[in-house]
């Protein structure tokens, strides 16, 4: 689970911000959307993120975006241009981005500094965290020199070896990360301590989904089998879109280039190429959707790919309808359902305007049934939404409500509801419409001028 984040000299914010998920002492409502870690310790299972247009709400999911990314493969190309550019010395100036995060009881801190422009990381470190507020050093990085692990970390002579090699190796490489590199093909014993390594970097890579509206490739695992279906029937009859039933029908290759635009189509296709040569399991995966379809394409070596797609029955019509014969409202709920089916323990999902194209009942909706399904898992939704309505202590504690703000500088500042310090029967949709706690947009008045003819 995320404990906290950590961004500055990113897009609109300039200086450090963070986002804590440690719940407060003082709330006692809501008991069921936080999870006890320790004696100490509760975490959060929610944040949600008001704020007005362009107030830097996307560029917290794009926060995760950039940390996944250059966990991937370095700093990527469209990340140059990133610093806060409100600012012309921050061009030059260090990025910071950290992630905290609880894995198996026990917490780390792992962030990287750089200089976006550049492409150059200027700094690396993995902290374990104690409950007590004392952390100790597992390893960190210091621009072009070579990473050095904490005396305290105690290895065999063979691993300390390995580890001597990788760090000298890896000197001067100022474009990767070392926790990549620590990860790129290479086995430890269960047993070692370098195994920590592959701990953080599983969890970062796989525990961190991202949906933004722009989406285009996913891994949804629900669309592949005709018995995962009847979840997702009962699912979908529960949102009122007229769906009585979610049926795959298989198509061909030719079927599935006349939906997609061509660039798109051959994109998939040597993603599909790329992800058997380079993968020791020749088994692959993928669902995508855009505007007109919503597709499957499943991989079993050099066989020729199954590909499906989805058939829907509104009502008692003996007509099937398409994917693209769907409102955006409908649509996106697909975009959605993956969020209340996956059943992995210790995922976060992250979104940006989850409430887009959903009317405000169908959104509470949603939000409901998630928290009901996973009630009882380590599972955490952090989004961000225009949408007051659900801005209710009968849905959300107050210090799981955060609203972003940008200053006169065109920077953004991130802070909690929680504050205010409001009543419990507060109604805080309205206050917040009525501008109490920031965040909203601010109108400058115009005047028509009179035009003569």
């Amino acid at each position: 689970m995320i404990t906290k984040i950590l961004v500055e000299n990113f897009k609109s914010f300039d200086q450090a911000v963070e986002m804590t998920m440690i719940s407060s002492s003082k709330i006692r409502t809501k008991v069921d959307h936080r999870v006890q870690v320790g004696s100490k310790t509760r975490l959060l299972k929610h944040a949600i993120i008001y704020g007005a247009n362009a107030s830097g709400k996307s560029n917290l999911v794009d926060f995760f975006r950039f940390f996944k990314a250059t966990l991937d493969g370095g700093i990527p190309l469209w990340g140059t241009r990133h610093f806060c550019r409100t600012n012309p010395e921050n061009e030059g100036r260090d990025s910071i981005f950290e992630i905290q995060m609880e894995i198996d009881g026990k917490f780390y801190a792992y962030g990287f500094s750089a200089v976006l422009s550049q492409r150059t990381i200027t700094g690396e470190w993995l902290y374990e965290l104690y409950q007590n507020g004392s952390a100790k050093c597992i390893y960190e990085r210091e621009k072009s020199a070579k990473p050095v692990l904490d005396a305290s970390i105690k290895l065999t002579s063979e691993e300390q070896n390995r580890f001597d090699t990788y760090a000298d190796d890896f000197e001067d490489n100022t474009s990767d990360l070392f926790l990549t590199e620590m990860n790129r093909g290479k086995k430890y014993a269960e047993t070692s301590k370098l195994q920590i390594f592959q701990k953080i970097y599983r969890w970062l890579r796989n525990s961190i989904i991202i949906i933004t509206p722009d989406s285009g490739l996913t891994n949804f695992q629900y669309y592949y089998e005709e018995e995962s279906l009847s979840l997702i029937n009962d699912l979908i009859t529960t949102f009122d879109t007229g769906i009585s039933n979610v049926r795959i029908e298989e198509i061909d290759i030719n079927e599935l280039s006349k939906m997609l635009p061509k660039q798109i189509f051959e994109d998939i296709l040597e993603k599909v190429r790329n992800s058997i040569a380079h993968s020791k399991n020749p088994h692959f995966r993928m669902s995508g959707r855009s505007d007109k379809c919503f597709f499957n394409i499943e991989a079993n070596g050099n066989d020729e790919p199954k590909i499906t797609t989805i058939k829907l029955t509104h009502g008692k019509s003996v007509y099937d309808f398409d994917f693209s014969d769907e409102s955006d409202g409908t649509r996106r709920l697909f975009d959605l359902m993956d969020m209340l089916l996956l059943k992995r323990e210790d995922v976060v999902f992250v979104v940006d305007e989850l409430e887009r194209s959903l009317h405000p009942k169908l959104t509470e909706h949603f939000l409901e049934l998630f928290s009901e399904l996973h009630r009882e898992r380590k599972t955490q939704l952090i989004f961000t939404t225009h949408e007051a309505s659900i801005m209710d202590q009968r849905l959300f504690r107050r210090d799981e409500i955060w609203f972003i703000e940008r200053g006169e500088q065109g920077s953004s500042r991130l802070y909690s509801l929680d504050r205010f310090k409001e009543r419990y029967d507060k109604v805080l949709s309205k206050a917040y419409l009525e501008g109490r706690y920031g965040a909203i947009p601010v109108f400058e008045k115009f005047r028509f001028a009179e035009i003569s003819f």
